[in-house]
Order: C-alpha cells, then structure tokens, then sequence
C-alpha cells in the first residue's frame, strides 16, 4: 500500500507539471484575485469588466481590443471544480435589468474563468496561428485577505495590537468593560468564553460599519459554516503572568492557533498562493469621509495587505514548478463616479500617496504595482451649479435609499495629498479645513448598444495593466 500511494503522488506530480507546462507554451492562464475591504465594489467590478470583455466597445485603452486582436471571449467551466462558480448572469442583471440594483456583496470565495481567442501582434502576426488565454478570476472577502497577516503573529502580539488600536473607539466600549471584568488567569468557563467574544464580535461589526478596516479575524464578520465554532469563539486579551495550562488566557491562545492552522493556512494554500496577479479595491472617499482616524486605519490595513502577498516575477520554470508569485498588483480608488472628472487626478493622487510606502516594497521585490481611480459601473452624469458666486462640480445620480435624482457636491480634495495623511499619521479627530460628504448611488437604467458592456470609468486601464500583456 506504500508503494501504491507513493505512485499515485508521483503520477499525481507528474500530471499536474504536465498541465502547467501545457498552459505555460500552449494556452497561458492568468489567475486574477480580485479582492478589497468592506463596500469596496468587489462584484461590481468583477461583473462589470467580464461584461465588458465580452461586449468590448468600451474598452479602448485595453490595446488588444482597441486593434481587433481579441477574435473571441467567453465563458468555460473554471478549473476548481471544488470552488463556488462566481454569478455572473445574476449580478449582471441585477445592474443592467429594466430595475437595477446593487447586487450582494462577496462573502466568500467563488472563481470564473473567461476564455480570450486572440490574434497576435509583431513580426510573426502574418504566420503565428490565434491562440487561447485563460482568464480565471478569483473573487474573496478583503477581511480574508487581512487575515493573512495573522500568520507572522502570536497571541501575544496581536492582542497587544488590536488592544492598541481600539482603546480609544466609542465602539468598543461595551467589549472593553466585559474584558475588565474577566479574569483570564482563572479557569476556562465556557459562557465566560463565549460572552467575551460575542462581545469583540459586535464591537468589529460597529468599527466596520464606523469605517475602520483592521478588522480582524475577517471570519468572525463571515463566519459562513464555521459560526459558533471554538476556532471563531476567542478575544484579544491583555498580558496575563504565568497562565495556567487549563486557564482562560491559555484557552483563547489556543483557539487562536486553531484559527491560524484550520482557516487561514488553507485559504493560503488552496487559493491565495496560486495567484499571478492581484487587483486591491479602496474606498479611499468613505475614509476620507469618516475622518483621518479612518483614513490612518486604512493605511494600515494596506500595509498589512501587502505583507499577506509574494510579490515578484514569476519565470517559465516557476511556472511550471509551482510557487508562484504575485508579478502585478493593482491599488484601485472605486466609486470614481462620485466625483466630477475634474477631482479624478486628486484621488489618484490620494491613492498613490497613500500607498507609496506599499508600492516601493512590492517593486523592490520584483513585482510591478500601479495605483489609479476608477468606476465599474458608472452611475452618475456631471454637472455645474452655480452657488454663492461660484461654479462647483457636481454630479447627479439616483440615490439609492429615496430613488429620487438629486445633484451632489461632495468637497474638494486637496491637490496635495499630505494635507489629507498627516492630520490623519498624527491622530487628529477631525479634518480643520474641510469636510468631505459620501451619497450613496443606485444604478441607472441602462439602454446598451450592441457590442457595448455596462459604462465605467478607466476598467480598461485596469485590465491592460493587469493581463493586456498577456494578450
């Protein structure tokens, strides 16, 4: 029986070398992650850049499609058969249908893979045959991808952070006074255990509803089949002297590594480690919105982000052998559409700011990284109002709660992106010279011409930067 097994591995080896050395000189394959924090617009674009690959008039900064080099697209079966199918037919006509609407947001890990038959260009254009590349695109929760970053940290020390971090919130007032009154040295009682962490498990709902994005462990805000597991029953606790081996702390530092090993370990393994290239979407205007607290907290959130990938270049034989690494990463501002195009420059502006420290270390690795603002789904037209002597910018849309159509003005953003980063790396409770509103959008109706995806705003900049070499 040995022998067996260890022949099947090596079959199952062999095999699986085979198929990537078919994909490497045959039919490339790029595995896209496409992830972001809470409301980023995570399935927003996903089914706003397959539409519009499928229907490509719109896509004329993705060169491939501008010189009519992309015979064909469509989707196949995706490879993980294990894996939930990402809807696409669902969420694109919620967003296109005789009565649009958001669609629902991502809450766990699905995959779809868009098949591109494409002309090549250059020198042997004339001789070289059309040829298949593979798009498959990953979609998961950003709280996963935060997660990724407890794997370098004890107990210990991220308690003593998230303990750090929510010591001055109103939010986590309640979860504070049940830690005050717990003894972690005393033995484990179960309701004790329990309470504490439906405690944390509220005050992390409030922090990202207040706008804050450290809120971690992501399975505790969706916790799908593992709810009310010990892997998920666990809080921060503070520094405890010698606990004892059947104690609260002990207890909690144990579930703690359950969840390291049991939940974020193969999300790793089985998905993150697989992929080539990597979109981040930002909310950057609702943290801006909600203050330099949110803006500061969402700085970190990135840097944590980045320490979760591998970037770099990924060689034909790595390509074969596995290991792969992430060679592009894509910081995108969403919801551009909020703002007239005249402000477009200074989110990206903030964007890019906000992420240098983030983009130098993934360029020093050998990864290219670029950051820029965009719609996925534009649902706003642009106006100019005249008010108090001035011309402002505006734009007009459908709000989503009332359904009426209103004009919005929502701020200037600086043109010097420090003047937004510093009041929020110095702790400052609130902006000095401005204030900065977020309106919530519903989409429009939509009367599409053939050939034509859903209106966006700079998607096809995104998907040349992000597979158009491939192509």
């Amino acid at each position: 029986m040995v022998i067996t097994a260890l022949a099947e591995g090596v079959s199952r080896g062999v095999e699986s070398v085979g198929d990537r050395i078919s994909e490497s000189l045959f039919e490339p394959v790029v595995r896209l992650g496409v992830t972001g924090l809470a409301r980023s617009g995570k399935t927003v674009f996903i089914t706003s850049l397959v539409a519009n690959m499928l229907d490509r008039a719109r896509m004329i900064n993705l060169n491939a499609a501008a010189e009519g080099r992309i015979l064909a697209a469509y989707l196949q079966p995706q490879p993980d058969v294990t894996v939930p199918r990402f809807d696409f037919e669902a969420h694109r006509d919620a967003l296109i249908g005789p009565e649009p609407h958001w669609p629902q947001s991502t809450r766990s890990i699905s995959e779809l893979r868009l098949s591109l038959r494409v002309k090549p260009n250059g020198l042997l254009a004339g001789i070289q045959r059309p040829r298949t590349v593979h798009l498959d695109i990953v979609d998961y929760p950003g709280e996963w991808l935060l997660d990724l970053g407890l794997m370098n940290k004890n107990f210990d020390t991220w308690s003593q952070e998230v303990l750090g971090r929510l010591s001055g919130r109103g939010e986590a007032r309640e979860f504070r006074a049940e830690l005050e009154q717990t003894d972690a040295l005393a033995e484990l009682d179960e309701p004790v255990a329990q309470a504490l962490a439906r405690a944390f498990t509220a005050y992390l709902h409030t922090a990202r509803d207040a706008g804050y994005s450290d809120c971690t462990p992501g399975r505790f805000l969706l916790p799908g089949d593992l709810a009310g597991s010990p892997a998920l029953t666990f809080a921060p606790m503070r520094p405890a002297e010698r606990p004892g081996r059947k104690s609260l702390y002990r207890e909690m530092e144990r579930r703690f590594e359950a969840y390291k090993s049991h939940v974020v370990r193969p999300f790793f393994k089985d998905h993150f480690a697989r992929i080539d290239r990597q979109v981040v979407l930002v909310d950057a205007l609702g943290a801006i919105h909600n203050g330099p607290s949110a803006v500061d907290d969402l700085r970190l959130a990135m840097q944590d982000v980045l320490s979760a990938f591998r970037p770099g270049g990924n060689s034909f034989l790595r390509s074969i052998f596995g290991g792969r690494r992430v060679e592009k990463i894509l910081f995108a501002a969403t919801k551009a559409d909020h703002l007239h195009h005249q402000q477009h420059p200074r989110l990206t502006g903030f964007m890019q700011a906000l992420m240098r420290d983030v983009q130098e270390r993934a360029q020093f690795a050998g990864a290219e990284t670029h950051a820029l603002s965009l719609a996925s789904l534009r649902t706003t037209t642009e106006d100019m109002l005249r008010h108090a002597d001035q011309d402002l910018p505006c734009v007009r849309g459908r709000l989503l709660n009332t359904g009426r159509h209103a004009a919005f003005y929502p701020g200037e953003l600086p043109e010097d992106p420090t003047r937004l980063l510093t009041p929020a790396r110095q702790g400052a409770e609130r902006w000095l010279d401005a204030d900065y509103e977020v309106m919530s959008f519903a989409p429009a109706p939509l009367t599409l011409r053939r050939s034509e995806g859903p209106p966006h705003i700079r998607l096809d900049r995104a998907a040349q930067f992000l597979f158009g070499d491939k192509l």
